[in-house]
């Protein structure tokens, strides 16, 4: 069935219901967070050995990074009622466009705070006609002049916050759009569901569903990477800042996407294998967004690291490698608005990778908002190690 909405005006929660999004804007910028959980991990996970490079308690790699433009903001996706919005996950669609899926958008002179009236959407579409990674710019929307949600989310009241579909992904195999949603209230996620559009995003048809608890909640957040050999590969982790997560991953035939049993999960039980019990292929953290892609023959995970205000990356050579042996990089770091330069960004969050992306010409989306008047999605180019 295809989705959409018109949104109309929602009460919204505003900016007191986003505190929950609040990494810190005044968190010590580069902070290392404490090693847990190594007796999870490794290739022996009863092992609890001293940490190898590239863990949580380690240095990570510190990177170059420059940024490109705003890519929303009143000039820049006002003209499509949506000057305030977020994540903004691209994706090249099947006719060439950049589609960048958005997480809360709204229309007024600045983001609805608490029981302010609000045309809110949740996801939106907004779209660059030029998919080239080095000319992005935003001159449409799914919905023309008016960005509409991109399928049906009513906003419904739930205690003293409001439900919401968040996006943690969409990606193309063989010319099919998919888009993964994370619904209920924001951090309090009920179910997550999977759609699928033939039309380059403009309408969206629904697959399947999967239960917010599922493996302990930490099938939430899934993100894709679209390989050569048949599957996707996904990583899924809990979508809550404030909650440690196990980082997992399953694979999945691209013919069956669709189909939550055909899901298989790289486990370790006396070895690792596929169908073994899920187990965390990183020590718990507190993610943020994550982002993984096959890209050059190899593999590149973006994320959040909620603890330290950070957006980390790394590169290994496949879905299977061992993460715990693997080079973090420190691609944006947190600092005040007044320091706003290179890689410092002001709350940053988001971190997705712009597909047309080479590791020698590489580029995020970051998103940031600190105030109601800061609440963007941007364009970073980073200088990375491969």
């Amino acid at each position: 069935m295809a989705g959409s909405s018109d949104g109309g005006n929602a009460a919204t929660g505003g900016y007191s219901r986003r505190r929950l999004l609040r990494i810190g804007a005044g968190a010590a910028v580069g902070a290392g967070i404490a090693a847990a959980g190594w007796s999870d991990l490794g290739r022996n996970p009863r092992a609890a050995a001293a940490a190898p490079a590239g863990n949580p308690g380690d240095p990570t790699s510190p990177t170059v990074a420059v940024k490109v433009k705003d890519l929303s903001g009143p000039a820049e996706t006002g003209p499509f009622n949506a000057p305030w919005t977020d994540l903004g996950i691209p994706v090249r669609c099947p006719d060439g466009t950049m589609l960048f899926v958005c997480g809360d958008t709204f229309d007024g002179p600045h983001v609805p705070g608490p029981g302010e009236p609000s045309y809110w959407r949740a996801p939106a579409g907004l779209r660059s006609g030029n998919g080239d990674v080095n000319n992005l710019r935003i001159d449409g929307s799914v919905g023309g002049g008016n960005a509409r949600s991109l399928v049906d989310e009513p906003h419904n009241p739930v205690g003293d916050g409001f439900t919401t579909a968040i996006p943690s992904d969409a990606f193309v195999v063989n010319g099919v759009m998919y888009m993964h949603l994370m619904r209920g209230v924001i951090f309090d996620t009920h179910h997550t569901d999977f759609w699928r559009s033939f039309d380059n995003g403009e309408t969206w048809e629904y697959l399947c569903q999967w239960p917010g608890d599922m493996h302990g909640g930490q099938f939430q957040q899934k993100t894709y990477a679209v390989a050569d050999d048949g599957y996707c590969y996904v990583l899924s982790s809990v979508f809550n800042r404030d909650r440690d997560s196990g980082l997992l991953l399953h694979r999945v035939r691209q013919d069956a996407l669709g189909d939550p049993g055909a899901y298989e999960p790289w486990g370790y039980d006396g070895g690792w294998r596929w169908g073994a019990p899920p187990t965390t292929v990183m020590a718990g953290r507190r993610y943020g967004e994550i982002c993984f892609r096959a890209m050059d023959g190899k593999y590149v995970l973006t994320w959040l690291d909620a603890a330290t205000a950070t957006i980390r990356a790394m590169v290994f050579p496949l879905p299977t490698s061992d993460l715990t042996r693997t080079l973090e990089q420190t691609m944006i770091v947190n600092g005040p608005a007044q320091a706003q330069v290179a890689n410092v960004v002001t709350a940053p969050y988001g971190g997705f990778v712009v597909p047309g992306s080479t590791f020698g010409n590489f580029h995020i989306i970051v998103s940031q908002w600190y105030d109601p008047t800061n609440y963007r999605f941007m364009q970073y180019r980073v200088y990375m190690l491969s």
